[in-house]
């Protein structure tokens, strides 16, 4: 779907549909509206002054264009109460409506964005219009087979009116951007939907590499034989039961001359069975996901790429598949990390801070300055925070501050968890430094402990998306199946650090 900005009036576009906005218990219409309705003949006042077009929040009415307009039909899209406008709220909207649009088959919609720039700024406005609509539209049904079951109706095209043109000008700037975060969303959730045996950790490089050609990213693929060299011993004794190789991905975009080097990590377990200590059957189709850290990240530095990001970004992806063999890591073992770290392995199904350790001391190794890691950790996160918010452990105050401004201006919600030393008790090891895992208390907590060995002093965040990596349900810009969050939160984050830099 293409979406444009034009500062002419409505009524001179070219399109399958008109949309306007009407306010709930408004008794006027904004100019836009009013020179629709003259094509109109006067019904859309007609209709709210006979209570048949509210203007409720989500409201459409669906209406002929007659011969006098220059479009087929015209959406009258309720907004709700005046007054009571925000980001949040619109991209719930035009989600919900952008589904609803597609369905009746719009074609070219041309939108008046007039009350959306009266009430919200320009800029942001474009740029939550523009994923919203992007990340609401998204399918993932590239494996039905018959043309029945891949619908063709949709929304070709979008031009967002707003007859002042300097607003426009703002609105442009934000689409743009709103648009490259979108589909930065929906790779992510490309990435993780797909099932286990067509997204290996081959598979995962081979995209890496991919959008490296695309955008310019630096990539480099550590296999096995350097990856023991290394000694990432606590990554590679996840990989000890799979027949397919693991591959550890970094991207690199540099995109300031000198300067710090942020970090983002991302969990890359492309299927995760537990291991020898093997999950319950029901619903462990889901851990195909189980690499959604890692397609965030990726999708994350390759959205930073295209917007030409004035920062130092390194993305590293560590993918493995975590099965049960003959070769496989027992529990009990004892393995060691690359910063030298001894690990107890009590459980193979605490595989993601294995491979979390060795990313976290290779971005230090590489200079990073602020690290933060992405991953699906532990259900423990679900329970505690459900669907809603992603639980966040961090160990600089400032680091926290700037990564909630992110989640806001995302719309991805977070909550800040605690990182009490006392609970390092829970994960020390009789037979070495530290065992995976320090039982069902706190189990999300010291998980990120765990963690937190690895990063030190240096200023990290662990995002523990977990509880938020699938949704199972259309609402507002999320669809059905893997979510792609944070994506958003993480290139928000980046451009923020780039903005403080300057």
């Amino acid at each position: 779907m293409e979406i444009t900005v034009g500062s002419g009036s409505i009524t001179s576009v070219v399109a399958d549909t008109y949309a306007i906005q009407v306010y709930e218990g408004d008794r006027h219409i904004s100019a836009e509206a009013t020179a629709i309705d003259a094509g109109l003949g006067g019904t859309i006042a007609q209709m709210i002054a006979d209570g048949l077009i509210k203007g409720t929040a989500g409201e459409l009415t669906v209406l002929p264009a007659g011969r006098r307009l220059k479009a087929k039909r015209v959406f009258i899209v309720g907004l709700g109460k005046r007054g009571g406008a925000t980001l949040d709220g619109m991209r719930e909207r035009t989600g919900n409506l952008s589904r609803r649009f597609r369905d009746l088959d719009a074609g070219h919609v041309a939108t008046s964005f007039q009350e959306i720039t009266a009430a919200l700024d320009p800029e942001g406005a474009g740029r939550t219009y523009a994923e919203a609509a992007t990340m609401s539209l998204y399918r993932f049904d590239r494996h039905h087979t018959r043309a029945a079951d891949r619908p063709t109706y949709a929304i070709e095209r979008v031009t967002l009116v707003e007859p002042n043109a300097r607003k426009a000008a703002a609105v442009r700037r934000g689409v743009e951007v709103g648009r490259i975060l979108g589909e930065a969303t929906n790779m992510a959730r490309d990435l993780a939907n797909e099932p286990a045996n067509l997204m290996t950790p081959t598979i995962m490089a081979a995209r890496a590499q991919q959008l490296a050609a695309e955008t310019g990213l630096e990539c480099k693929i550590i296999e096995r034989a350097e990856a023991e060299r290394l000694k990432m011993g606590s990554y590679l004794s996840v990989a000890n039961g799979s027949q397919q190789p693991p591959k550890f991905i970094v991207l690199r975009h540099r995109g300031a001359r000198g300067g710090r080097t942020l970090a983002l990590i991302g969990k890359g377990i492309t299927f995760d069975s537990g291991g020898i200590s093997i999950k319950p059957a029901l619903d462990m189709d889901r851990m195909k996901g189980d690499m959604s850290g890692a397609a965030a990240v990726i999708a994350a530095i390759g959205a930073l790429a295209r917007l030409k990001a004035r920062v130092n970004v390194i993305a590293i992806a560590p993918c493995t598949e975590n099965l049960p063999s003959g070769t496989a890591t027992k529990p009990g073992d004892v393995v060691y990390a690359m910063d030298g770290t001894s690990i107890e392995v009590l459980n193979t199904d605490a595989e993601g801070r294995l491979v979390l350790a060795d990313a976290i001391a290779y971005a230090k190794a590489q200079g990073a300055s602020t690290l933060v890691d992405v991953a699906t950790l532990t259900g423990a996160m679900g329970v505690a925070l459900g669907g809603v918010r992603t639980g966040v452990f961090v160990n600089n105050d400032r680091l926290m501050a700037d990564l909630e401004r992110a989640a806001a201006l995302a719309g991805e919600p977070v909550w800040r968890m605690p990182l009490d030393e006392d609970y390092m008790e829970q994960i020390r090891s009789d037979v070495a430094d530290l065992k995976n895992t320090g039982g069902a208390p706190a189990g999300a907590i010291t998980a990120a402990k765990f963690l937190h060995h690895f990063a030190g002093e240096t200023p990290w965040a662990h995002f523990d998306i977990a509880g938020v990596m699938h949704k199972a349900a259309d609402k507002g810009p999320w669809v059905k199946g893997m979510s792609g969050n944070p994506v958003r939160t993480l290139v928000h984050f980046a451009l923020g650090r780039a903005r403080a830099a300057e």
